[in-house]
């Protein structure tokens, strides 16, 4: 690890890259907890602060993945849905109802994440899942018996049950502040695969630049389609308003940069996304040093409450975003012609009630 330090840690014009293999040692030194917790630290804003090749994205995402307790749900498709661990802190999340709702569209879903991250602090997928009653402490064994149970489809795994190695980091990462490499890659650990050999990662992001990353590490990690998205403050879920920047793959095929149109699924509001409630206005985009404080535990209740509302039918903007992410991703996934057609499958399948079914097994 002091060789690798000595390469990456020598300032913006004089430090090196490491090899893809080299990546891979330092993170499973790491995550074996080999070096000292001080190491582990500089290494990985070292390799922020001169910018990660994407060898030694490569390698970290390689040592993460042998790092992960992962089982294979017998399924011929399974839709990972990748959103940032750190969670929402301008919007309220639609998108914890969002593997509910494909599954009742026909498509098993998957989520994941942890219960509370740095730098945002944020309301993530298990704050809201659990103020909702839904069950956010399954093994990836259980979470596949789950999916392959057609009256369910979907699940939530917690990174602490499907990789305790890289979520004994959390603390570390609360202590350096900015956003690792990890907070990208974490996402493709994949703690449930498809024995079908059809995983779609489905994943968002904020920053230019990202639109190349994330396919050249999907395709290593073995998904079999990929849909990246610039969604609100770097989810999967689109905003409401305004054009959405993505890039996708299917197979062995070329990427392909693409905009979705809110107005195309049905969607017209002023809104950009679900608003945070208490009378709060609207918030902007991400801004990565400024982080509102948060009354987490309200908010994530509030999520939890529109988004069952939201399930049984009720209109309104997690209603929307809803139906759009999962037309957005029934027409990537090749499910119908159109993205309109897509989206109006999800509306109806909402309204139904059948989406609710579904996220209460």
């Amino acid at each position: 690890m002091g060789a690798y330090l000595r390469r990456i840690a020598t300032g913006p014009e004089l430090s090196k890259p490491i090899s893809e293999e080299e990546a891979c040692t330092a993170m499973r030194l790491i995550l074996e907890q080999k070096v000292d917790p001080v190491q582990a630290g500089v290494f990985l804003i070292a390799l922020r602060m001169k910018r990660e090749t994407d060898e030694e994205n490569l390698g970290i995402l390689e040592a993460i993945r042998e790092a992960t307790r992962f089982a294979v749900a017998s399924v011929e498709d399974l839709v990972d849905l990748a959103d940032p661990y750190d969670g929402f802190s301008r919007h309220l999340p639609a998108s914890p109802f969002l593997p509910a709702l494909l599954a009742a569209c026909g498509l098993p879903a998957v989520s994941h994440g942890c219960e509370r991250l740095g730098p945002k602090f944020g309301v993530t997928h298990r704050q809201v899942l659990a103020a909702a009653d839904a069950t956010v402490d399954l093994s990836p064994e259980l979470a596949a018996a789950r999916i392959e149970n057609p009256q369910a489809g979907w699940a939530y795994v917690d990174q602490k049950h499907f990789c305790p190695a890289l979520h004994r980091l959390v603390e570390l990462r609360t202590l350096i502040v900015k956003r690792p490499c990890l907070s990208t890659l974490e996402k493709m650990a994949g703690p449930v695969r498809a024995r079908g050999g059809g995983s779609h990662l489905i994943i968002g992001f904020v920053h230019e630049g990202y639109e190349r990353l994330l396919p050249a590490m999907a395709r290593p990690a073995g998904y079999t389609s990929m849909l990246a998205v610039r969604g609100v403050e770097g989810g999967i879920a689109p905003p409401l308003r305004g054009l959405a920047t993505c890039v996708g793959y299917r197979g062995q095929g070329k990427e392909e940069a693409f905009r979705l149109d809110p107005a195309e699924a049905g969607v017209v509001t002023t809104l950009r996304a679900p608003a945070l409630p208490r009378g709060r206005s609207e918030g902007g985009e991400e801004v990565e040093e400024e982080f509102p404080s948060l009354d987490i535990e309200g908010i994530a209740r509030a999520a939890a409450e529109v988004g069952l509302e939201a399930l049984r039918g009720k209109s309104g903007p997690t209603h929307d975003s809803l139906l759009y992410a999962a037309g957005a991703i029934l027409w990537h996934l090749k499910r119908f012609d159109t993205l309109r057609a897509a989206a109006n499958f999800a509306r109806q399948t909402l309204d139904s009630g059948q989406a609710l079914s579904h996220f209460r097994i």
